[in-house]
């Protein structure tokens, strides 16, 4: 078996540069809109918007790669993404900045459902849980370089957003020179929300406040450290040391979930993180000690996701985790939209701790929920080996289910693939001599025309290989359409006449003989090939 860091290495590469690049983006903003004093509130919605627009860019994607193909769809939206990005020097209004950070956002996911939906193609399915894995792990280190990225230029200069362009323009190269041939299109998940909330509310729940908590980290942490009078480089380690720790936490949180109820185990988590969180926000900064308890906050804060899928998929039939993971893609972008907004609004009213307030806040509304949706829902169907890792913020799009080991391979052919006999019709219509129409009317008269081979063969030789059905159908297609030709009759050296056998065997007119000889050519052997037509086809052609 492959490795699939080999065999994916440009889609790899790219994903690292295109994460690496959103990273960065979005420190640089939170650090510079908090050395210019921008009020608290507008950080918020610069983070919240660019949540919004991952979630609007979900609706849009598909339909843009359908229409113009992946590699055309990854470079429109590589190339919107690093003109938002230098747009932040050209303009000093908050409000066109929060519109940059929505096409960002819209952006971004778009690029997100085309690596994914390239993975999935090319992924065997024994690679499935490898292939996202290793997925997931060059999506954090990705993270984390763009974190420590911002260190290289602490004067947060015009120097970040050349380099987010430069990483946004080359990770269209990787992608536009590979070999790998080019994925079918896939379609989102179907919605629906109120079912799947009925069948795993307390997952959903955690979802939902969770996405809140790291939402609000993402796009507030920045600026509160740098609040707390850090320099860049500073703020930097500090985000890499809470993203490291998220990564780290992965593989033994998993472990842990196959040992224990993971419902029980989200509660422990919640009511540890409320303690760690309510400390961090009243304890003074200090160098090591900030540091050390930012890394216990992402090996808490980052598990959240991975927990509440793996016990929202234990809580549902294989046929329905493909509409889960929509649904649970769609609550986490919307709880991180929302929870900027209210962390950012509290920070302005009540102080730069508000932030971690504000998540000690969460992780009691999420406990009491958790305890109560807990003792009106019937025992949980504990299984092992279904939790993936996930980085903890959205950087995956709904077609990433389809690369969840998790989800059957069926289901993802069934409901998210598109429907060809749904398309059929519709490309009927629009070309008048395409080849759907020569095949319904070849469908429609197959029954006839096989009654008609039938006589002619029935005293011939039956065969039942391939080529001579192929050719078969094609004479058959010939006879149905009526079709004229008027290039002169084509000779096919290996195909002798048959000597007939019966003398109720068909006259074949002077046209219809050579439409089916022109046929006969069009599939004859290459020169030199040993390969001789079927006889029954031979009595055809004569």
């Amino acid at each position: 078996m492959a490795n699939p860091l080999r065999t994916f290495a440009s889609l790899y590469s790219t994903t690292l540069l295109t994460v690496l690049a959103g990273g960065l983006l979005t420190t640089y903003l939170g650090l510079r809109l908090s050395v210019a004093n921008v009020p608290q509130l507008w950080i918020g919605g610069m983070m919240s918007a660019y949540y919004v627009g991952l979630v609007a860019g979900s609706k849009i994607g598909h339909k843009l790669i359908a229409q113009v193909g992946h590699i055309r769809a990854f470079v429109a939206s590589a190339g919107i993404v690093a003109a938002s990005a230098l747009g932040h020097a050209l303009v000093d209004e908050l409000a066109l900045w929060i519109l940059l950070r929505l096409i960002v956002g819209m952006g971004m996911m778009c690029q997100y459902m085309v690596l994914e939906s390239w993975l999935n193609e090319q992924a065997e399915n024994s690679q499935r849980g490898t292939v996202f894995a290793s997925y997931m792990i060059v999506s954090y280190l990705g993270l984390i370089l763009g974190q420590g990225a911002i260190s290289i230029y602490p004067e947060l200069g015009l120097e970040p957003l050349l380099l987010i362009a430069i990483c946004f323009a080359l990770c269209i190269v990787p992608i536009s020179l590979t070999r790998r041939i080019h994925p079918a299109p896939l379609v989102p998940a179907p919605l629906k929300i109120a079912h799947y909330w009925k069948k795993a509310p307390q997952a959903l729940t955690t979802i939902a406040i969770g996405s809140m908590i790291v939402g609000s980290f993402y796009g507030l942490a920045p600026a509160y450290a740098s609040n707390l009078g850090l320099p860049p480089e500073k703020v930097a380690s500090y985000m890499t040391a809470t993203i490291l720790a998220g990564l780290l936490a992965q593989w033994p949180m998993g472990k842990l979930s196959d040992i224990m109820s993971r419902s029980r185990l989200i509660r422990i988590n919640c009511v540890l993180l409320g303690i760690l969180a309510l400390t961090i926000a009243v304890t003074p900064y200090h160098p090591i000690l900030s540091l050390g308890m930012t890394f216990l906050f992402g090996i808490l804060g980052f598990t959240f996701y991975p927990l509440a899928t793996a016990l929202a998929n234990s809580r549902v039939e294989q046929s329905e985790r493909v509409g889960l993971s929509a649904t649970i893609l769609l609550t986490f972008g919307l709880g991180a939209s929302i929870g900027p907004l209210i962390a950012s609004t509290l920070m302005q009213w009540l102080g730069n701790g508000m932030l971690y307030g504000f998540m000690a806040a969460c992780t009691l509304v999420l406990f009491l929920r958790l305890r109560y949706v807990h003792s009106q829902q019937k025992a949980e169907t504990h299984l092992t080996q279904d939790y993936m890792m996930a980085t903890g913020d959205l950087v995956s799009s709904p077609l990433a289910a389809a690369l969840d080991p998790r989800v059957d391979v069926a289901s993802i052919q069934e409901q998210m693939t598109p429907a060809v006999q749904e398309l059929a019709p519709e490309t009927c219509a629009d070309n008048e001599d395409s080849a759907c129409k020569q095949e319904s009317n070849g469908e429609a008269d197959s029954n006839n025309e096989m009654d008609s081979d039938n006589e002619v063969d029935s005293n011939g030789e039956v065969d039942s290989d391939d080529d001579e059905e192929a050719l078969a159908t094609s004479c058959q297609l010939a006879f149905s359409f009526d079709f004229v030709t008027a290039s002169p009759l084509p000779t096919v050296a290996s195909a002798q006449p048959a000597e007939p056998t019966d003398t109720t065997d068909v006259v074949v007119s002077l046209e219809a003989e050579k439409v089916i000889h022109t046929t006969l050519t069009d599939t004859r052997p290459a020169a030199g090939s040993s390969k001789v037509l079927p006889q029954s086809v031979q009595a055809k052609a004569s």
